[in-house]
């Protein structure tokens, strides 16, 4: 008995390993994704990131699912034609439907502040 539960075990890894890794790679296959860009409430300012920085307002980044630290996306409200180009710094939205948080400087480029949220789409740049 305890050779088949081994075994089970070893079955469901296997297949939670290959479906991360089949989520990561589709991430990194689409060069651009469409949705609801969101951004930051002040109380996270100063907060530790995801990748370990401190979150600053003021400065071009934002939160990505999947997407690796470091990596540069541009931000496009196909509404308006407003663009801003930031840096994946931390882990997020966590709320169904929304694609990327950015921080209030780069959402002010957008022009979403007084609605808190706008459709976007989102490009790899690098």
């Amino acid at each position: 008995m305890g050779a088949q539960k081994r075994l089970i075990r070893t079955i469901c890894l296997a297949a939670v390993i290959a479906s991360s890794a089949a989520n990561s790679a589709f991430a990194h296959e689409t060069e651009t994704q469409e949705g609801v860009a969101s951004f930051y409430s002040d109380r996270f300012q100063g907060a530790p990131t995801a990748s370990g920085e401190p979150f600053d307002q003021q400065a071009l980044t934002a939160a990505h699912p999947s997407l690796p630290f470091g990596t540069k996306v541009l931000v496009t409200r196909p509404d308006t034609g407003q663009a801003v180009e930031v840096l994946i710094n931390d882990r997020g939205p966590f709320i169904q439907g929304r694609i990327i948080d950015l921080s209030k400087r780069a959402a002010a480029k957008l022009g979403m502040i007084r609605r808190g949220t706008a459709p976007v789409m989102v490009t790899l740049l690098d």
